[in-house]
């Protein structure tokens, strides 16, 4: 019996994924285990093994397309088994009732109703994949915007080859054949029209036009009397408007939420870090290689404690309470930013700690996070210290309360008992949600994480 490839449910927030890539053809052989294909949430690019032996009998999905959770994508099973021609619908499945093996996780929303196989059928496994596509924040993903339609005209072949060959856009001019079909008279009346005989252009320039379908008749050309050059025709290129990938968009729609539903207030402290400085340099000459952002997260978690408001969220005139600290720790990546998610950071000891953040941090940039360890954060902290930047502030993560901005340790002219001397300084600034944090509030935690990370009593015992 044929047995239904579904599109995993990575998570109780997933609710549909794109496929962007097959690994099988029609035809192909499968083996248990054997990658089928890749499929982008929000935040991952993440492969989906095989559940089931056999032969891959039919694909209902091209690479590209996004469809519900639960849909059936394809067919595995004997050649010549009777197999449906279009893929079967069903309700959509209860969020608990999807993922299958060890590392099925979360994703993005959609108010599409999920097409599913039958609930008994198993679930293919999913793991990581090379990112081409990563993503950030803890609350659920809004769905992207569909990308508009382009209108498709009717146009004769030898009418298209001409306009091709002249490296134009097509999609302007009026039509005369039957039903305003566009022939090659019109093709050509549309180039005298614009003046195309008068535009010079280099044969490379318009070699390069062609393949890159860029329209000549919108490029100003730079060379001697306008002569368009291959340099204008990549700066055409540049200057072509770009879709975001589902990163840039989920975080576009996410941070513009934020910034325009949450009043953003900041309060910023400078640091005092020589002699934490000092200390980690000597742990590490006894093998402790403490990192820098470790003892930061370790005073945000002590503070955090002090102040569980900061920890909390907002949500219809109620303040929701976090009886655990899930804390985030942003990372730039080249697609854009994810935030693996420290859970339950307070049940942790400062080597543990450590061991998280390298650990999460090697799985971001490898692109082997999967959903679950960037979603659910509490607070998170925005460490921009190697980007050699003075101050910034940041903009609440959807579904949290505050956010950390750490900015570079520069080394300042200060004053310490009266006298000029130089120091190392760096400033944070917390962003708070007005709503559930007052100022003094935010004031005093911020002090808070600053006396920690200068009280290095605390610190000698932590690393003893």
């Amino acid at each position: 019996m044929a047995q239904a490839i579904t599109m995993p449910k990575l998570g109780q927030t997933a609710e549909e994924s794109t496929i962007v890539k097959w690994h099988k053809t029609v035809g192909d052989k499968i083996d248990k285990g054997d990658i089928l294909f890749e499929i982008e949430t929000d935040k991952a690019v993440l492969e989906v093994e095989s559940f089931f032996e056999g032969t891959l009998l039919k694909t209902f999905v091209d690479e590209g397309e996004t469809v519900p959770v639960m849909s059936v994508v394809g067919y595995i099973g004997a050649p010549g088994e009777t197999i449906p021609d279009a893929p079967p619908a069903a309700p959509a499945a209860p969020a608990a009732a999807t993922a299958a093996t060890p590392a099925a996780t979360a994703k993005p929303e959609s108010t599409a109703p999920a097409a599913a196989a039958p609930a008994t059928t198993p679930q293919p496994t999913v793991s990581a994949a090379t990112p081409a596509v990563s993503r950030p924040a803890s609350a659920p993903a809004t769905a992207p915007t569909p990308a508009p339609t382009v209108e498709r005209k009717a146009i004769s072949p030898r009418a298209r080859a001409l306009a091709r060959r002249s490296a134009i856009d097509y999609r302007s001019i009026a039509g005369t054949g039957p039903g305003g079909r566009i022939v090659e008279a019109d093709v050509r009346r549309y180039l005298s029209e614009q003046g195309y005989d008068q535009r010079p252009i280099t044969p490379a320039a318009l070699v390069l036009a062609i393949a890159e379908g860029i329209d000549v008749l919108s490029v100003r050309g730079s060379g001697d009397g306008g002569r368009i050059l291959v340099t204008d025709i990549r700066r055409a290129l540049a200057e072509r408007p770009q879709p975001m990938n589902r990163m840039r968009s989920v975080i576009a729609d996410r941070l513009t939420q934020s910034f325009t539903t949450t009043p953003h207030f900041y309060v910023t402290v400078d640091v005092d870090m020589t002699e934490l400085l000092q200390l980690r340099r000597q742990l590490k000459e006894t093998g402790k290689d403490y990192t820098v952002t470790v003892f930061i997260i370790e005073a945000v978690i002590l503070a955090l404690e002090a102040f569980p408001v900061v920890n909390s969220r907002y949500e219809d005139h109620t303040v929701i309470w976090n009886s655990h600290i899930h804390l985030g720790m942003a990372t730039a990546l080249k697609e854009g930013l994810v935030v693996p998610v420290i859970r339950d950071a307070e049940t942790l000891n400062l080597s543990e700690l450590q061991q998280q953040i390298v650990t999460l941090s090697t799985k971001a940039r490898d692109g082997k996070l999967l959903p679950d360890e960037m979603s659910g954060s509490t607070f998170t902290v925005s460490n921009m210290g190697m980007l050699n930047v003075e101050n910034f502030t940041a903009i609440i993560n959807p579904g949290e309360g505050a956010i950390l901005a750490v900015a570079s340790t520069q080394p300042k002219a200060v004053v310490r008992d009266g006298k000029i001397v130089v120091r190392s300084m760096m400033k944070m600034t917390v962003s708070s949600d007005h709503r559930i944090i007052d100022g003094s509030v935010g004031a005093r935690f911020i002090n808070a994480v600053k006396d920690k990370l200068e009280d290095m009593e605390l610190w000698k015992t932590l690393t003893s």
